[in-house]
């Protein structure tokens, strides 16, 4: 294993302090909650938004907190959730008065910490405090994490326009009913040509031969649908939109589109997979709106990509293209 690390026990805090040294201007960082806070928070009159989850993911959670996203990202160890002290903090820290929302990808881990943290934020402030639940893998209906589908690459669009809708003004039952209506309408699926190396394991998470790929992973490296040899692009574009148009009809209105990097895909493939992932659902019937490309919910140094495709209508696409500042995302500012 050959990391740039100083001590396996401390990659999270070290990784935290270089997130606050890089971006002063538009974030602080609880060091001792392991919590990255939007610096111009709380806002009065506005739903807080409140994520997180394992590290290793990045940009996702920490780096999609500022302006049009997140006000606070609660950042657990490698591949591993936060606790509720954590989300407890964040919440405290970004109430503003009408309410709090956590968004939460369907991990056991996260779903369970983040329900408890609502319950007792909500009982100590008398703050309502609701949650979103992202389900959006067709990979796999039950995994070693979950019951039901896992919560992937939907999360970076749920944080984008839930953000927006925040930033808007709409009130907490308002991104209630947006957050249902972005889970019911987007779908991913993933392939894998690599495992990563979690540190405190210092050795792939699983095993590929040379010419083998893993289709339907998440985002841990847990096993998917199948184990497969290695194709041309064309060949696993088709394989990465087949599930997901099998699950849900994406003709007859606009697409909001994540082509993602899991972390070790160089960008010169990730756009020739989109290239060559537009052509079969241009060829499908399917109109892509907006496309997202690039290392947005990641596995630390996973070689590999995956698809997210999100049904859209006028106000989700206004949604998108609002204003965002953030680290990880930024247009219109």
């Amino acid at each position: 294993m050959k990391k740039l690390i100083n001590a396996v026990e401390d990659v999270v805090k070290d990784s935290l302090v270089g997130v606050a040294a890089a971006h002063p201007d538009s974030i602080t960082v609880d060091m001792e909650n392991q919590v990255v806070l939007r610096a111009d928070a709380p806002h009065r009159g506005k739903v807080g938004l409140v994520s997180g989850g394992g590290s290793g993911h990045e940009p996702l959670h920490s780096g999609y907190v500022g302006y049009g996203m997140l006000d606070a990202a609660c950042c657990g160890q490698v591949f591993t959730s936060p606790v509720p002290d954590q989300m407890m903090a964040a919440d405290k820290a970004v109430g503003g008065g009408a309410g709090i929302l956590h968004i939460v990808k369907n991990y056991t881990g996260d779903v369970m910490n983040f329900d408890m943290a609502a319950e007792m934020s909500a009982a100590e402030s008398g703050t309502r405090v609701e949650s979103v639940l992202v389900a959006d893998d067709v990979a796999v209906q039950d995994s070693l994490y979950t019951a039901g589908r896992r919560g992937v690459g939907l999360t970076v669009l749920m944080e984008k326009i839930l953000g927006a809708g925040a930033e808007a003004g709409r009130n907490l039952d308002a991104l209630l009913a947006l957050g249902s209506r972005v889970n019911d309408g987007g779908r991913s699926y993933g392939v894998a040509l690599t495992s990563c190396v979690v540190p405190a394991a210092g050795e792939p998470t699983f095993e590929l031969a040379d010419d083998e790929i893993e289709l339907g992973i998440g985002i841990h490296g847990e096993p998917g649908r199948k184990r497969a040899k290695l194709g041309t692009a064309a060949e696993v574009a088709e394989e990465l939109v087949e599930p997901i148009l099998a699950d849900l009809d994406f003709t007859g209105a606009p697409v909001i589109a994540m082509l993602n990097g899991m972390g070790g895909t160089p960008l010169l493939e990730q756009y020739l997979m989109w290239g060559e992932v537009s052509k079969v659902l241009s060829g499908k019937g399917v109109t892509v709106a907006r496309t997202l490309v690039g290392n947005h919910i990641t596995s630390l140094e996973m070689a590999g990509c995956s698809l997210t495709l999100l049904k859209a209508d006028d106000d989700l696409l206004s949604l998108w293209d609002a204003p965002v500042n953030t680290p990880g995302l930024r247009w219109g500012c």
